[in-house]
């Protein structure tokens, strides 16, 4: 018989790709989307051949008849606290009353187990719901992934072109984690389809430093690029505390010292992977930084 996956939150970018990572594989794919969703976005899926389970209102009963004969449940969902904490835990209690036996939840960020409350907003409300997680009779994987690759050329100031500078903080030789949306989302989709999987799995496409950085993005362009270093860990938390002052941004997923506090735990030793789990599945192509830049590159001058 087909795995019968769930995914929760496929109208977002990760959460696509997690399903088209799904549909080349042998299962049958159910996506839940409230019935308010973007209408393109439900064509885009639609067209993919999976089954679209649209449902009124986020509530248990709804989505335990969309849990019905699903192996696991996948979320992407992402957003603030109604969303990570509140909306997974319905879909969470859903799965649960279903008979689901497995579910991955939306974390997909870097491995932030060691780190305490108040170091980062959106990292604490994975933290929440894990708490709430772990005292549940269902079996959990979450996927931690460093960074996405992507951020690298938006929303993730360290290679500025323009200026021709790599920018960064702390030490140009500790290595960061870098994982592209496909390569997670691939990933992700094969740990969907095992029976049984570790509580917690890391992977990285790529561990880079900035002086590495600085090196192939020079070579890449063919200019000659600088590193620029601000200050240390110190400095860059108490430009957090005067940013976040300045500019709260309680509603925003992403304020700017949001994307601040990501970069002051990745370049934090507790952030440091001890074993990764990228050959778990030797089938996948892990895309280094430098070719995801090539690509990038390629793409721009055409």
């Amino acid at each position: 018989m087909k795995k019968i996956i769930l995914v929760a939150g496929a109208t977002g970018n990760l959460g696509l790709r997690i399903v088209k990572a799904l549909v080349n594989k042998d299962a049958e794919i159910i996506v839940v989307v409230r019935s308010n969703s973007d209408i393109e976005k439900i064509k885009v899926l639609e067209n993919l051949g999976v089954k679209i389970y649209k449902v009124s209102s986020w509530n248990l009963e709804e989505l335990k008849t969309s849990c019905v004969g699903v192996s696991c449940v996948v979320s992407a969902l992402a957003g603030l606290r109604e969303v990570v904490v509140d909306a997974q835990k319905v879909l969470l209690d859903a799965a649960i009353a279903a008979g689901v036996p497995r579910f991955i939840p939306s974390d997909y960020s870097l491995d932030f187990t060691k780190f305490s409350y108040g170091e980062n907003r959106n990292l604490d409300l994975r933290r929440e719901f894990h708490e709430y997680l772990d005292k549940m009779p269902i079996a959990a994987t979450s996927i931690f992934n460093g960074a996405f690759t992507e951020l690298l050329i938006d929303e993730m100031p360290m290679i500025l072109f323009k200026q021709k500078i790599i920018l960064y903080w702390g030490n140009k030789d500790y290595k960061l984690a870098f994982t592209t949306m496909d390569n997670t989302a691939e990933f992700t989709a094969k740990v969907a389809l095992e029976s049984n999987t570790p509580r917690y799995l890391r992977i990285a496409g790529d561990l880079i430093s900035p002086r590495e950085l600085k090196v192939i993005t020079s070579q890449l362009t063919g200019q000659k690029f600088r590193l620029f270093r601000p200050g240390g860990q110190k400095l860059l938390a108490v430009i957090i505390k005067i940013a976040r002052r300045l500019a709260p941004g309680k509603k925003e997923l992403y304020p700017a010292w949001q994307g601040m506090q990501y970069m002051h735990n990745m370049i934090d030793e507790r952030s440091k992977i001890a074993k990764l789990d990228i050959n778990r599945y030797p089938e996948i192509q892990w895309t280094t930084v430098k070719d995801f830049l090539l690509k990038y590159q390629k793409e721009k001058s055409i």
